[in-house]
């Protein structure tokens, strides 16, 4: 099976270098940021505006290679990597939930971004919460430091 995947557009953010970026959109609520749109696809942008919140897949296009234990930003143990949101993955496929704050033909506005710039975007959907929000019951070894992602910042453990 062959999966062909074209980047849509690009997340355009003030996060230049992996270091001392935030860690997950949670740490980068002020941080605003642009989505440059293909034209080609400026067309499906038609009633974005309505949502105050998109999803956001992309490419994590600086990641290169991926161990299946990794040690995670936010632990000092080694994790299995689907247990981890690390960027180094065999299909280096990011995701976020950002506010949308404005939409201008194929450019789109938004803050809480946690991106690199330049990154390629690959999709956008409407974040609806009676579809995306679950109860949460367990959230595993991230039990005793998910709090942390609001003030943690990326290093180099994954450059």
């Amino acid at each position: 099976m062959s999966i062909n995947i074209t980047p849509i557009g690009t997340i355009e953010t003030p996060f230049n270098d992996l270091k001392g970026m935030p860690i997950q959109t949670s740490g980068a609520e002020q941080a605003q940021g642009t989505i440059i749109l293909d034209k080609a696809y400026e067309q499906g942008l038609s009633d974005l505006e309505g949502f105050s919140h998109i999803i956001l897949l992309y490419h994590f296009h600086q990641s290169t290679g991926y161990s299946l234990m990794v040690t995670p930003f936010l632990d000092d143990q080694k994790r299995g990597l689907f247990s981890t949101r690390a960027p180094r993955r065999p299909n280096p496929i990011g995701l976020s939930i950002v506010r949308l704050i404005k939409r201008e033909g194929n450019r789109l506005t938004i803050e809480g971004i946690d991106v690199l710039n330049g990154t390629p975007l690959i999709d956008i959907k409407p974040y609806v919460p009676g579809f995306d929000t679950k109860e949460v019951t367990a959230i595993g070894w991230l039990e005793k430091s998910h709090e942390k992602a609001t003030s943690l910042k990326s290093d180099d453990r994954f450059v």
